[in-house]
């Protein structure tokens, strides 16, 4: 089985990938896996990367992430085309994918997987890829021959928590990108400081993990998907002119367009009145 699911997967591009015993994931959502109807057996964590070179443009006012369409639609192809096979292929076992919302804790169970270490931001960090991975899980009641390694972290070098813009113990910078309604003085001064419109990077961007793939190149995704109608520079103009379909297609849609204009508005703002400074 575990054969069969590593030529689907890598025909996919997608190479970071490891099983691991359901029994030693550390289950969040049991009600997620008594719906499935799945109680033991084993989890293929997918660590899928997503970083382009879109990513690495200097006006990028997005958390990377959020660079690419909305991630939730590669995990809804990739599950619509394996899962029926999986079914077919092995009809007497049950199986079920996970993204995002998962009945297990997705980074400890990777970790725990062979598939990187535990970051001080607590983000998965991978060899190749470091930080820049969507987690997701293909859920088994078959038992693929694999074993739970320990939790090990990284070098704790420190500089993710030092250069977090949240490190005086004020709102995440990435919830306070979220936040609807309106911002008090000191939260658009924030927001206008780091330069973000939606989401926030700091921690990764600083971390060595990051710095070595970026050197390295091999950061990169080689997954088709991710290439695919890049947006780095968001501005108010592009917003408005996303019908509702290509609006739902972008990471920050859930949470709708007037929190996301907001913020764009504010930076634009900003932007406009440094221009227009005489030297």
């Amino acid at each position: 089985m575990f054969l069969f699911l590593s030529d689907f997967l890598q025909k996919k591009r997608i190479d970071c990938f490891a099983p691991i015993p359901l029994k030693d994931c550390r289950v969040t959502k049991p009600y997620l896996l008594d719906r499935v109807g799945i109680t033991e057996g084993t989890v293929v964590l997918l660590a899928i990367p997503y970083y382009t070179r879109s990513c690495t443009h200097p006006g990028r006012n997005l958390s990377a992430y959020a660079v690419s369409k909305n991630y939730h639609l590669f995990f809804d192809q990739l599950f619509d085309e394996l899962l029926p096979q999986l079914r077919n292929a092995f009809p007497s076992n049950r199986f079920a994918g996970f993204a995002d919302h998962s009945p297990i804790a997705e980074v400890d169970a990777a970790v725990r997987a062979g598939l990187g270490v535990l970051g001080q931001n607590g983000l998965l960090l991978t060899p190749k890829y470091a930080s820049y991975v969507f987690l997701g899980a293909i859920i088994t009641d078959a038992n693929v021959p694999c074993q739970a390694g320990e939790l090990t972290t990284c070098v704790g070098c420190g500089a993710c928590k030092v250069n977090c813009p949240t490190s005086d113990g004020s709102l995440c910078l990435s919830a306070l990108t979220q936040k609807k309604g309106a911002l008090t003085p000191d939260e658009e001064e924030r927001i206008l400081r780091h330069g973000y419109a939606w989401g926030c990077d700091v921690c990764q961007e600083v971390c060595p993990y990051v710095k070595r793939a970026l050197r390295s190149g091999s950061i990169f995704t080689p997954i088709p998907f991710f290439e695919e109608s890049p947006l780095p520079c968001l501005t108010v103009a592009a917003l408005d002119d996303m019908t509702d379909a290509k609006f739902a297609e972008r990471a920050y849609s859930w949470r709708g367009r007037d929190t996301v204009r907001r913020n764009l508005l504010l930076l634009e703002k900003s932007q406009s009145k440094e221009e227009n400074t005489p030297c």
